[in-house]
């Protein structure tokens, strides 16, 4: 039976859970997932563990936060004038708003406090800083 190698397109079902067996997303509603190895859609770490595996086989993958979206980085939470916003905007805790930085660089934030004074906005990944684990099916090799 084939196995999985660089370059083949595969189609996979999986749940991904954290440490703490919170899910942070499944195929079980959207469909399976169909990639190419080697396209980097995936992490180099997942990648790596799919390769060698044979259609149908089912594997619990686990890749640390350091190979998935790195560390919380203290330099992506920025605190940011309420001025800065029109008044009447309002803006709330968990909330995700679309920065533009000079340069013209834009950037999805996350605002994790407010204040009369000051919203805290926070840049990192929702699950930067989270090991992950994958509960795997490797459904098809094309």
């Amino acid at each position: 039976m084939a196995t999985a190698r660089m370059g083949d397109t595969i189609t996979i079902s999986y749940i991904g859970t954290l440490d703490d067996g919170t899910i942070f997303h499944s195929t079980e509603a959207a469909g399976p997932l169909t990639v190419t190895l080697g396209g980097g859609e995936l992490f180099p770490a997942l990648e790596k563990a799919i390769v060698g595996m044979r259609q149908t086989e089912t594997r619990n993958i686990s890749v640390s936060a350091d190979e998935a979206y790195g560390a919380r980085l203290k330099e992506n939470i920025i605190r940011v004038a309420r001025g800065s916003f029109p008044a009447e905007k309002e803006i709330k805790p968990g909330q995700k708003l679309g920065i533009e930085f000079s340069g013209g660089a834009a950037r999805v934030m996350l605002v994790t406090e407010v204040s009369e004074e000051a919203v805290t906005l926070d840049g990192n990944h929702p699950l930067a800083g989270c090991n992950l684990t994958f509960a795997l099916r490797l459904d098809l090799i094309q």
